[in-house]
């Protein structure tokens, strides 16, 4: 690959599917004409040629599609991909497209803030001097004055704003053109005109499966860019249909099979739950209070971590995840109350969501929850974080009142992903690991998560035609190293010189063929049930009458006496090298015994006490991908709890809740289970 993508890949420190993901873009750059009015069907006969995933552009000019899980550094790479062109091809132009506010917001400080600690053009020297142009959806009909230099311009709208000015509107009854297609002071055009005009424009749309509908695709058409570069880790558009233009693909399940740059998705109840015994609100009580315990762990690991390893420590904190406003604040007043941990989380507590996203100080907090002196300890929101939120100190998200199982995999586990240390996992279990709280869907989760189109399996979302993949297979051999072994002593006996010395060896290779061309057909019948057996002088007797069955079938050539001598000789050789290659799998014979059944009368003693304890006093965590390994929890009590005590509840009338909402019981001091500090006890 050319000198400037290593000097950026290098630069840049990109992870390797970044790496590969800007070498394609370096190729095709290389390849495609980049200009405006190009021959699409030609344009397209070029990627195809290296990249038969990609089967039409989908748009009116060539758009690449690079499908890559959340967590990976989509950003990093658009920052790597601008870096490329400006350097490589000498574009000077952008416009990248954000699918929310929230992205919106941190992709302006993403390119255009270099004192952020991820700012994307960090080690690009010819950056330092020369910095790009940030123009936002903002003050884009308002900065004429930027466009005289020869400096690099990247224009970043959120798509609501970028279609809302496209839209025209009516004043006085009379029909006005689009914001954005209207006349500018400062340019002497439109900003529309001035963008559609340029030669030299490169379109990256962030979450690209949010711009396939009518109205994104059409406006996106008319900007008439050179080169479209998509990013998304599920390219399905809003119908279902795959991406018909994807030339790259780092799958979540690859990721996840790798071991690398996400975390390791688990899921978690209290032990032996059994939801359908509690209301929808006693639920989310649990659910709040079992997180704080995982929590609690998760703070202890990371501080341990932290210490021994001599890194900078990583504060982690919860998402709470609610499906309305009111919602929200119910639980935001209910984790910041006494009856919460005795009040322990008050001022700890944020609530993102549209009624408090303008509040300067949430966004402050919002922004800076990675910063360890952060007071967050649980962010509370509604919808606001589906995608392109890059925070990677979440380690806990409890879904109240969830969503079903395949919509909180899709969409809510990605949220929490990304990995505090350099964006890759430390062989830490518990410093690499996402727990979900799903008390009331626990099993349809795991189901879920098992599902082959499930995004923690599904390898690929790209499906290629037998056309495709015909030219470019190959079906290769891989014989066994005993054959390899043989291929060998064959080759070196056809290179001797000496007649005689040629004979003998010829005559020991064939007597070793003839007994590996037995062993593997050695069973219970001969005396064999493991391999050890091969060496008892029955099997050897049994195996040396056979070679002379085969002798005289001359079924393995023309045998001698001597080489029948030559196999008695070398028999036990051949057995342990034998032995030394294969790997013995037991043989298991499945006996079916009769079964007896019965009932036997017994009588149930009801004059002791008698209490029933639903809930556990333990956390059961379930990893979602691998083997699904299990760790236990223990639960820290100071929110919700079940009764307790030497006598029996009274029964509840069914009408009245088990436990009213502003009740909480005491806990006798020995039902607390021990707390010791990992770092000093």
């Amino acid at each position: 690959m050319n000198a400037k993508a290593n000097y950026i890949k290098q630069r840049l420190s990109l992870r390797e599917p970044l790496k590969e993901s800007l070498d394609i873009v370096a190729r095709l750059a290389d390849l495609l004409e980049l200009k405006k009015g190009v021959d699409l069907a030609a344009e397209l006969e070029k990627v195809q040629a290296l990249y038969p995933s990609c089967k039409e552009f989908e748009r009116e000019f060539p758009s690449l599609c690079f499908s890559i899980a959340t967590g990976v550094g989509k950003t990093r790479l658009m920052g790597a991909c601008i870096s490329y062109l400006y350097l490589q091809k000498g574009i000077r132009n952008f416009f990248v497209l954000a699918p929310n506010l929230t992205i919106y917001d941190k992709l302006i400080k993403d390119f255009g803030d270099p004192g952020y600690q991820k700012y994307v053009f960090a080690g690009i020297t010819e950056f330092v001097h020369n910095r790009p142009v940030i123009i936002t959806g903002e003050n884009y009909n308002q900065v004429g004055a930027l466009f005289s230099g020869e400096e690099v311009r990247i224009n970043i709208f959120n798509v609501s704003k970028f279609n809302a000015e496209n839209r025209g509107t009516k004043e006085a009854g009379v029909a006005k053109p689009p914001r954005i297609k209207r006349l500018s002071e400062y340019l002497g055009q439109s900003y529309w005109s001035y963008l559609s005009g340029l030669n030299d424009l490169v379109i990256l749309m962030d979450e690209a499966h949010r711009y396939h509908a009518d109205a994104s695709k059409k406006a996106i058409n008319e900007l008439q860019p050179v080169l479209g570069i998509e990013l998304t880790a599920t390219p399905i558009d809003e119908k279902g249909n795959a991406f018909n233009n994807v030339v790259y693909e780092y799958s979540l399940a690859k990721a996840l099979a790798d071991g690398k740059y996400v975390k390791n998705p688990a899921v978690a109840r209290r032990k032996d739950f059994l939801a359908q015994t509690f209301s929808a609100q006693e639920i989310e009580k649990i659910k709040l209070e079992d997180a704080i315990s995982v929590h609690q762990a998760t703070i202890n690991a990371l501080e341990v971590y932290a210490r021994n390893n001599g890194v900078r420590k990583v504060k982690p904190f919860i998402l709470v995840v609610c499906n309305s406003i009111s919602h929200a604040r119910e639980t935001f007043d209910y984790i910041t109350s006494t009856s919460f941990f005795n009040g322990a989380f008050n001022g700890k507590v944020l609530q993102i969501d549209s009624s408090t996203k303008k509040d300067e100080e949430i966004e402050r907090q919002f922004i800076d929850l990675e910063r360890y002196d952060n007071d967050i300890e649980i962010v509370i929101h509604v919808n606001m974080l589906k995608e392109g939120w890059d925070v990677n100190n979440l380690y806990t998200i409890v879904p109240l009142r969830a969503a079903n199982a395949s919509v909180l995999i899709e969409q809510t586990i990605g949220r929490g992903l990304r990995l505090p240390y350099n964006g890759e996992r430390t062989g830490d279990d518990a410093v690499d690991k996402l727990t979900v709280l799903a008390h009331d869907n626990f099993d349809k989760v795991i189901e879920a998560a098992q599902d082959p189109n499930s995004i923690l399996q599904k390898v690929s979302f790209i499906e290629l035609d037998d056309a495709d993949l015909t030219p470019n297979t190959e079906v290769i051999q891989s014989p066994s190293k005993v054959q390899v072994e043989v291929n060998r002593e064959e080759k070196l006996i056809a290179a001797m010189t000496d007649e005689k010395e040629k004979q003998v060896a010829t005559n020991r290779l064939d007597a070793k063929k003839a007994i590996i061309h037995l062993l593997p057909t050695m069973n219970g019948d001969q005396g064999v049930t493991r391999v050890a057996d091969l060496n008892k002088p029955e099997v050897k007797q049994y195996v040396m009458e056979q070679i002379e069955v085969e002798r005289s079938k001359s079924q393995l050539g023309m045998f001698t006496p001597q080489l029948l001598q030559e196999a008695a000789a070398i028999y036990e050789e051949v057995v342990t090298n034998f032995k030394n290659n294969i790997i013995e799998i037991p043989r298991m014979d499945l006996v079916q015994e009769e079964v007896k059944v019965w009932f036997e009368a017994f009588d149930l003693d009801l004059s002791k006490d008698f209490a029933h304890k639903p809930l556990s006093d333990e956390i059961q965590v379930v990893e979602l991908t691998g083997d699904r390994k299990t760790t236990d929890i223990g639960v820290k009590y100071a929110a919700w709890s079940e009764y307790s005590g030497e006598s029996v509840p009274p029964i509840p009338d069914e009408s009245v809740p088990l436990i009213p909402d502003e009740y909480v019981p005491p806990i006798p001091e020995q039902s607390v289970p021990p707390f010791s500090c990992q770092i000093c006890c």
